[in-house]
């Protein structure tokens, strides 16, 4: 499972794939493999979010709960899917945001996230795989044992981040963060159950910039091109 993984993230995790809740973890995704249930990401995707931003790059952190579970979605970025996807419901909400935010985002054609993970936006699931059609199917097997340890590690080893904690299971990771070094910013989850709630009006994207500017560090671009 580590074969493939970002060189300064695998110097970072290489003990984790040696201890027995992640023996465990691989023994449960080859018995779902196994019985023929369709697991999404695919495997070469499962470690996309750290493969797309390196752990020397990382300077904001948007954190998800689940990969999607439906057919072509999750690619392994939280909140993103490949051009050619119909953009989901709280990416959407996400775009509308972020226009709000600083009135100059147009929403583009496509729900891909990519550019954001490559300058340094870590888009990380809590879980990283999910049976299709079954939310929430693969949680407590270990992935969230993983994640956390990429929040631990992030949150000892560098320094001014930003936390976008986005709904009530992303503010519980609030424990692991530093935050007399680190911006925790959080509110209501975008999807459209509880984006009304608090999600939107919150500028999780000017105030991100503004941290990181204060602090020597380039703003994110959050404008995508189509």
């Amino acid at each position: 499972m580590t074969a493939s993984l970002e060189p300064g993230w695998l110097a970072v995790l290489q003990k984790e794939f040696e201890k027995d809740y992640m023996l465990q973890l691989k023994a449960f995704l080859q018995a779902e493999k196994n019985s023929d249930k369709k697991i999404f990401p695919k495997n070469s995707e499962i470690f996309s979010a750290l493969n797309s931003t390196a752990f020397e790059k990382v300077k904001v952190i948007i954190l998800g709960q689940d990969p999607y579970h439906g057919a072509g979605q999750a690619h392994g970025l939280s909140f993103s899917v490949k051009k050619g996807v119909a953009t989901p419901p709280s990416l959407k909400n996400i775009y509308k945001e972020l226009h709000s935010d600083l009135g100059n985002f147009i929403a583009p054609n496509h729900g891909h996230l990519q550019q954001w993970a490559e300058q340094g936006v870590l888009l990380l699931n809590a879980t990283l795989t999910v049976r299709a059609s079954e939310p929430g199917s693969h949680q407590k097997y270990g992935w969230e044992t993983f994640t956390d340890t990429i929040i631990k590690n992030l949150s000892d080893k560098k320094e001014h981040l930003v936390f976008l904690l986005w709904g009530n299971y992303a503010k519980q990771k609030a424990a692991l963060i530093d935050q007399t070094k680190h911006l925790i910013i959080s509110s209501a989850h975008p999807s459209p159950f509880s984006a009304y709630n608090g999600f939107f009006g919150s500028k999780p994207f000017s105030k991100t910039n503004n941290w990181l500017v204060e602090h020597g560090l380039a703003a994110i671009n959050w404008h995508l091109e189509d």
